[in-house]
């Protein structure tokens, strides 16, 4: 059922971005009467899911949900219309518009994704405002994985800054030391401030992991949820319950707990409770892998989240900003793939795109998921590569500065090269994903 809840999500995100994408490339044709012979949800090869026609464009939706598109007229393209181009130029096709409106037409679907991402997080502002834990809040310091254990940090640090900036929300700060490829982390250990020194290509590390969790809030260990068959569970531990000690020792903190019980695989501890004014000593079997199949509660139970609500109109700026600072993080994130060792490894095709979803539907996720998407598809769709709308940009920028139109036969093989490249970075990506699954 999880599987399903998110393929859904991505379909009806994907589908939501393309047609926003094509209409944009649509009625910047339409605005300068260029005829759109088809308007295509998904790719439509021998066959069609559906179609009608209107007028003189045929709308409908194919069967390979890889994207979509629109077939204008007198335009190289993927449908590689060779016929078409043999005839004389007629003044309703791309071909005979003026440069400066068929880069318009081009950009068309970036623009598009672009306002749909501002649009969709003026939505959310207005509608469920925003909402982050301030860094001051974690009162119970850090927890870190054995990557984040490696990097310097440790179990019960506070994070006083980044590269010595502040970062007022702790969400961000895995992000910000990411993105910034930071080179120290500040924090507060025993009471002292001492400065955490990144190890040198360190960030490739993080970028490479399997998990994003090399740094997260460290909470108390209070029942919150059990998994299918949790041994925790059938001896009788219930939600709510506050553990403090394991085998006679006390403790505090979910990761203490956790370190211990992964030494006793496959035995029997004794779990000390404290249930309303009742302290209990419950054993419980740990399995083969180490877990007894208990979460603790998350550090909405603890502490205080700050939370901003916005009137429309002071959603409208706030959704720029979201949109842009989306946009950045973004190309920053590029960037990383060219500068980080290994950092090609992390490149994920439809199953980590899906796996960004959450687990269970909800709509707050989903427009702030689908406005990402937006963006990165806006930025994909405008690199400079034959086949996408940023290589068509790059022909006719060519043409404008140069006043030469590159021919057709070398926009064809142009044309030809960029879907090798594309289809070769679609293999890549999924790929990827494949192998990540069976690591």
């Amino acid at each position: 059922m999880v599987i399903l809840i998110k393929i859904v999500q991505l379909l009806l995100s994907l589908s939501i971005l393309v047609i926003f994408h094509e209409f944009g490339h649509f009625i910047a044709a339409r605005i300068f009467k260029t005829r759109v012979e088809k308007f295509y949800l998904f790719f439509n090869p021998w066959f069609s899911l559906f179609k009608f026609k209107k007028g003189e464009t045929e709308y409908g939706v194919g069967w390979v949900p890889l994207g979509g598109y629109v077939k204008i007229a007198g335009m190289i393209d993927e449908s590689m219309d060779k016929e078409q181009m043999k005839l004389p130029p007629q003044p309703w096709e791309f071909r005979s518009k003026p440069a400066w409106q068929r880069l318009i037409i081009m950009l068309g679907g970036v623009t598009v994704n672009i306002l749909l991402a501002i649009v969709i997080y003026i939505g959310i502002l207005s509608y469920w405002g925003e909402q982050y834990l301030p860094n001051s809040q974690v009162k119970y310091g850090i927890m870190v994985d054995s990557l984040g254990y490696d990097m310097g940090l440790r179990n019960g640090d506070y994070i006083v800054s980044v590269d010595h900036k502040k970062v007022e929300d702790f969400t961000q700060i895995p992000k910000q030391i990411i993105l910034e490829e930071a080179k120290t982390i500040e924090v507060l250990r025993d009471g002292h401030e001492i400065e955490v020194v990144i190890p040198e290509k360190f960030i490739s590390r993080l970028i490479n992991q399997k998990t994003p969790d090399f740094l997260s809030v460290r909470v108390p260990f209070v029942a919150g949820s059990f998994t299918s068959g949790s041994s925790a569970k059938e001896a009788g531990i219930r939600v709510d319950d506050r553990i403090i000690g394991l085998n006679d020792s006390l403790m505090t903190y979910f990761d203490q707990f956790r370190e211990v019980i992964r030494l006793h695989k496959g035995q029997e501890i004794s779990m000390t409770v404290l249930r309303g004014t009742d302290t209990l000593h419950i054993p419980v079997k740990v399995s083969e892998a180490g877990v007894i199949g208990l979460y603790p509660k998350g550090p909405a139970a603890f502490m205080s989240f700050s939370e901003k609500k916005f009137t429309f109109l002071q959603a409208i700026p706030a959704g720029f900003v979201q949109a842009f600072q989306g946009a950045g993080n973004y190309l920053k994130s590029i960037k990383l793939l060219f500068t980080q060792e290994k950092a090609y490894e992390s490149v994920g095709g439809f199953i980590s795109i899906g796996n960004i979803f959450p687990s269970v539907w909800d709509w707050q996720s989903f427009w702030s998921l689908t406005a990402f998407l937006s963006i990165m598809l806006a930025i994909l769709n405008v690199l400079p590569i034959p086949a996408l709308d940023g290589g068509h940009v790059m022909f006719l920028l060519y043409e404008i500065i140069f006043r030469k139109k590159p021919s057709d036969r070398f926009m064809e093989y142009a044309q030809i090269a960029g879907m090798i490249i594309l289809f070769g970075l679609l293999i890549f990506a999924n790929a990827n994903d494949l192998m990540k699954l069976f690591r």
